[in-house]
């Protein structure tokens, strides 16, 4: 069996879980990490049991990594300022000493084609992207972004507006 191509991202909003999981599937994803450091939706089908469930049903492992979700203090400070420059500083110094859960995913995402999940649609704008990028430095294969209808490689840069 050949090494995965890439490691994937993928944001829920705007979907329901059915196009979700179609998405996933028509991509050849087997395996999700879901990033969210809560894995609680409003959405129906995307808290943790439900999603497993939906998941596990159409083939598709389901795998759970807290410690690479956004703490619930940069969260916050978001929520209050939107500084993304804020909350990009405050996650990747989280991440920095998370290298135990992003060796585990780089060995992962060699060994099944994976799929990093979290709610915000813009890879752009998700804490979902730096976690792939450090599972790519740390081995896992080239990080490539699903969306609704297309799919994009990442170049590790932003637009500036």
């Amino acid at each position: 069996m050949s090494s995965p191509a890439h490691l994937y991202t993928f944001g829920y909003e705007g979907l329901d879980i059915a196009a979700f999981i179609e998405r996933l599937k028509s991509a050849g994803i087997r395996s999700v990490v879901d990033v969210r450091e809560l894995p609680l939706s409003r959405k129906r089908g995307f808290s943790k049991t439900a999603f497993n469930e939906a998941l596990t049903e159409a083939g598709i492992a389901y795998f759970h990594a807290p410690a690479l979700g956004c703490p619930k203090d940069v969260r916050e400070q978001y929520k209050r300022d939107q500084s993304w420059s804020r909350y990009t500083t405050g996650f990747m110094k989280h991440l920095g000493q998370q290298r135990a859960a992003v060796a585990e995913l780089a060995k992962l995402a060699k060994s099944t084609s994976a799929c990093l999940v979290c709610f915000e649609a813009d890879f752009n704008f998700c804490h979902r992207t730096y976690v792939a990028r450090a599972a790519h430095a740390a081995g896992a294969p080239s990080v490539m972004h699903l969306m609704a209808r297309t799919m994009c490689s990442d170049s590790g840069l932003r637009a500036v507006a």
